[in-house]
């Protein structure tokens, strides 16, 4: 099947009406760095494609009182230059610095990398680690889902882009003191997914870990939270050195990366989850005491 129409709704009523004219024929495109290539290659196929980049409704990046809303035809250039973005949400603003090239970024849009469903997106392992929740547009109306809970595999996105929209991206803001940071490595700066990274999210009450996200990735076919490790982290003292190198090595424990020609043995790569896991708390666990300092 060859692509026939290429397809330029002005807002997301009319992109739904065109996905439901096609009935499953038609696929949702924004920058298309991701999906072209499969086209080309012939991973997919689809007989029209509906480019949303134009509507104005998935372009806005709003910071409120209870929480950050991002639309998702956002560039991921648009997110690391936001100063509410840096300013608040950190990790993210990093996560999306780091994607593929500068050219990329300013094409690449944040919900594509989430459709994209690759577990290693240095855009969506923050998105994770923050609690972010996915409004989806359907031909029923609009659901939400937490953004962890879409992946279906490597891949493989539980979003269905023949017949669904991906709208917004809800970052909540925490209530109490909070850091957020993340960490990777990868063999190039750029154009590279990383061989291994990690985001983090702590928030703090009376000098304790009140709640610890962690993301990680790739180290399973989806992206991985070591629910253990932050059980662990909850309850105990912001300042006590011992605790995060703990936390991170329960984290490797939990983490169950495959040997890969790519990224490296099994044993190596869950060594460089314990040091990246450490790393990123470090870097939050300081930035909450430099907080409390000041204040």
């Amino acid at each position: 099947m060859k692509v026939e129409k290429y397809l330029i709704p002005k807002t997301i009523e009319e992109a739904i009406g065109y996905l439901r004219q096609y009935s499953g024929e038609a696929k949702i495109i924004a920058g298309g760095t991701d999906l072209m290539l499969w086209l080309r290659e012939g991973k997919i196929q689809a007989e029209a494609l509906i480019d949303i980049a134009d509507i104005d409704a998935l372009r806005h990046i709003a910071l409120t009182e209870d929480e950050l809303i991002i639309g998702a035809a956002v560039t991921h250039a648009e997110i690391a230059s936001n100063e509410d973005v840096k300013k608040h949400f950190p990790s993210l603003s990093d996560g999306c610095r780091y994607v593929g090239s500068p050219q990329i970024r300013n094409i690449g849009t944040v919900g594509g990398n989430i459709v994209s469903a690759q577990p290693a997106a240095d855009s969506v392992i923050p998105l994770i680690a923050l609690g972010a929740i996915c409004k989806i547009l359907t031909e029923d109306g609009l659901k939400k889902a937490p953004l962890e809970e879409l992946y279906a595999g490597v891949g493989k996105s539980k979003i269905d882009s023949t017949r669904e929209i991906l709208t917004q991206i809800i970052v909540p803001r925490p209530k109490l003191r909070y850091a957020t940071s993340l960490c990777r490595f990868a063999p190039r700066e750029a154009l590279a997914l990383p061989m291994a990274n990690a985001a983090i999210k702590l928030e703090v009450q009376n000098g304790k870990i009140k709640d610890a996200r962690i993301a990680i990735a790739p180290v399973a076919t989806t992206p991985f939270r070591p629910k253990k490790a932050e059980e662990y982290l909850a309850g105990k003292g912001i300042q006590a050195l011992e605790i995060i190198k703990e936390a991170a090595k329960i984290a490797a424990d939990e983490a169950n990366p495959r040997d890969s020609l790519l990224r490296g043995s099994s044993k190596y790569r869950k060594a460089l989850v314990e040091d990246l896991v450490n790393n990123a708390l470090d870097n939050a666990a300081k930035n909450i005491l430099k907080n409390m300092e000041v204040l």
